[in-house]
């Protein structure tokens, strides 16, 4: 099969899952966001944080909440990171330095990422599922909750509340992100991800050697970090690691899942706002851009002349051999 017909089935395949999961999942996230209804685990954690989730907020209020939230997120991953060479299951790995702690804890908090480490070298399996995990989860749901309190802005403009922060952060937490997260790392580890809590491992290299490995929670953090369009990793290598992402399907199913929730968002627009033909506008957009520049990139890789182009099936720069996987590398992933 030639490329250009692999690469067009592949997107169509994505294509046609999106549109099958937009409408249901969509509809849900508007049922979520607009439900006066608590279930009994958010009203154990309203309670424990001492907050009213039926307490409406105009964007002052909103906004205190979301940053004072991620102050304490960066706070906490700062300290686990700092007293991990103290806490079981951290591997042996000593505690972390401070700049590259704070440095790690605010980019987590932030949702973008940055990963100056190498993740089997440096992080035990308490700060991977305990701390980094968790805010895959949470960041993502801060960004999911001020989507949503923008968009009850343009339906709430003459009495200004845009909702209850923590009542988005906890439903987009348990409603949305947690059961996606449970049937996909079900499908990762079908796909041979890893998910184990093992220690370190002697592997042999292809050049000669051994290199040290760990095991890990990796099937279930990646996941979410797909789900949550997250950066970085267990292992720092972007989803380019053949313990998180090992076969071309599993990268299918990770670009599926990394665009589920934002196209799903559109549907969701539409019915918050009483217009639905807005939110099929909204993907319309994203789809015409999304589409004109897949097909560009693809058409800039399989047109380069010459026979180490020729015999790769295309310029094949920074994706995966083996499975034809458009999964990259980090750019701030080294090699050793």
């Amino acid at each position: 099969m030639s490329p250009v017909l692999a690469g067009s089935l592949q997107f169509l395949a994505l294509a046609v899952a999106l549109g099958l999961s937009h409408r249901p999942l969509g509809d849900h996230m508007a049922r979520v966001y607009s439900s006066e209804r608590h279930l009994a685990p958010e009203r154990w954690i309203y309670r424990a944080i001492g907050a009213d989730p039926d307490t409406g907020m105009r964007w002052p209020a909103y906004l205190r909440c979301v940053l004072a939230f991620s102050a304490v997120g960066v706070l906490l991953l700062y300290l686990l990171q700092r007293v991990q060479g103290v806490l079981p299951g951290s591997l042996g790995f000593a505690s972390i330095d401070p700049d590259q702690a704070f440095d790690t804890a605010a980019s987590f908090v932030a949702n973008t990422n940055w990963q100056s480490y190498y993740g089997e070298q440096a992080m035990g399996h308490v700060v991977q599922t305990g701390g980094l995990a968790v805010q895959n989860f949470v960041s993502a749901a801060v960004g999911m909750a001020v989507a949503v309190a923008l968009v009850r802005g343009f339906t709430r403009s003459r009495t200004g509340e845009l909702g209850n922060f923590w009542a988005d952060l906890v439903r987009g937490t348990l409603r949305i992100l947690l059961p996606l997260s449970v049937v996909a790392a079900l499908v990762l580890v079908a796909c041979g991800a890893i998910q184990n809590f093992s220690g370190i491992h002697e592997v042999g290299q292809f050049s000669g050697g051994t290199q040290q490995w760990n095991g890990g929670a990796v099937a279930s953090q990646e996941a979410v970090k797909v789900l949550g369009t997250n950066g970085g990793g267990y292992f720092n290598a972007n989803s380019a690691h053949p313990f998180e992402n090992p076969n071309a399907l599993s990268n299918l199913f990770q670009i599926y899942l990394i665009l589920l929730i934002p196209t799903a968002l559109t549907r969701t627009f539409g019915r918050m706002t009483g217009s639905p033909k807005q939110g099929y506008a909204i993907l319309g957009t994203m789809a015409a851009i999304w589409a004109g520049f897949t097909a560009l990139m693809m058409w800039t890789e399989f047109h380069h002349g010459g026979p180490a182009f020729d015999l790769a099936g295309g310029a094949t720069e920074a994706r995966r051999p083996g499975s034809g996987s458009a999964a990259r590398p980090s750019s701030r992933w080294r090699p050793r």
